[in-house]
């Protein structure tokens, strides 16, 4: 469906997000150059077109992304690096609920146009219950739309946020703000962080957002970490 909608509106990708009932927004497919990364950027930045469109009631357009820089000054010159110049986020709807976000990228600045426009409206419309029907889950809740499409690198961060909740007694929520807060500080996705801390390569400490200064014995990541240097620990 994705491949699709990308060949429909003329796009260089797409990607479609989850809200949960706890208003998390979890990225969980994605087609195209750069799709999947920007999907998961906005999440980690809590800034974007995407985020925004799942945090508000309408379309986000954005013809121009050049133009956009200060209202998102960190994702923004990312996409653009990667390409994109123009970014649109259709909020999609199971239902009376808005369970997630359709997001479309393109190379080219400009309005999608009135007939593109009106594609990209019913693929919001149509891609989210056409996957679901896939696996036999519509009529599902927002809880149950994001277990049934979240990929296994999607459940690691879940994992990894459950890991880091009990590690620093917080709540999932703050757990998974923690782990989004020190994968931007250390220019690392959310992915890969998550599964360092379900290794047991990364705990993050109570007092600040980094590495757990008791735990001297494992190879722990503090500063901006070199991949290159990860070697598995020991577990807490």
């Amino acid at each position: 469906m994705l491949e699709a909608c990308v060949a429909a509106v003329d796009a260089m990708g797409c990607g479609l997000s989850v809200v949960g009932a706890s208003g998390a927004q979890e990225p969980v497919l994605a087609v195209g150059e750069a799709a999947d990364e920007l999907e998961e950027l906005q999440v980690t930045l809590g800034e974007g077109p995407g985020f925004d469109a799942a945090a508000g009631e309408s379309v986000v357009l954005v013809p121009d992304l050049a133009a956009a820089v200060r209202r998102w000054p960190a994702f923004a010159p990312v996409a653009l690096e990667r390409g994109v110049r123009a970014l649109f986020a259709f909020p999609v709807a199971a239902g009376a609920a808005r369970v997630g976000v359709l997001s479309v990228y393109r190379r080219v600045p400009g309005d999608l146009g009135a007939s593109r426009l009106a594609t990209a409206l019913t693929f919001a419309d149509a891609v989210l219950v056409a996957v679901l029907d896939e696996r036999g889950a519509v009529g599902a809740g927002p809880e149950q739309l994001r277990a049934g499409l979240l990929p296994e690198r999607r459940a690691e961060v879940h994992q990894a946020a459950g890991m880091v909740s009990v590690q620093l007694g917080v709540g999932v929520s703050e757990a998974l703000v923690r782990l989004r807060a020190y994968a931007y500080a250390h220019e690392r996705r959310l992915a890969d962080v998550a599964a360092d801390v379900v290794a047991r390569r990364l705990r993050l400490a109570p007092d600040r957002r980094g590495t757990d200064d008791t735990a001297r014995g494992n190879e722990m990541m503090d500063a901006p970490p070199n991949r290159d240097h990860d070697q598995p620990g020991s577990g807490p």
